[in-house]
């Protein structure tokens, strides 16, 4: 076993071709632990060089009512009425704890995609 830290995307794609040859390899041999280092220093390096940031929470709000065949109308019981729900969805106001409570349990949109204008 010859590991080493992925510091480029050259050393990246190495690491990953490998994990490809590795993938049958069986837990607690040789090959196996060679596996499980190689994808640890691969989530490590996507992390740092690739990661995903959850939406913007007006972005969510639209994608999800998007989803679901929703009008700003459906939105005014769980934000508080027309004014505010424009309000929120032009990005001039952020959303209350209760809101995300809401928003979270009514809709299913994750905390993470919501959490971002927290008042």
């Amino acid at each position: 076993m010859n590991i080493s830290p992925i510091k480029s995307k050259r050393d990246y794609e190495r690491a990953l071709s490998r994990i490809e040859h590795l993938m049958d390899a069986k837990l607690g041999t040789k090959t196996g632990d060679e596996l499980d280092v190689l994808t640890t220093l691969v989530e490590a390096y996507e992390a740092k060089h690739h990661a995903i940031f959850p939406p913007d929470p007006t972005e969510a709000i639209k994608f999800k009512m998007d989803q679901l065949g929703m009008t700003r109308k459906d939105l005014e019981a769980m934000l508080g009425g027309r004014g505010r729900v424009s309000e929120i969805l032009s990005g001039k106001r952020g959303l209350s704890l209760e809101m995300i409570r809401r928003l979270h349990r009514t809709l299913r949109i994750p905390l993470e995609s919501l959490i971002g204008t927290a008042a």
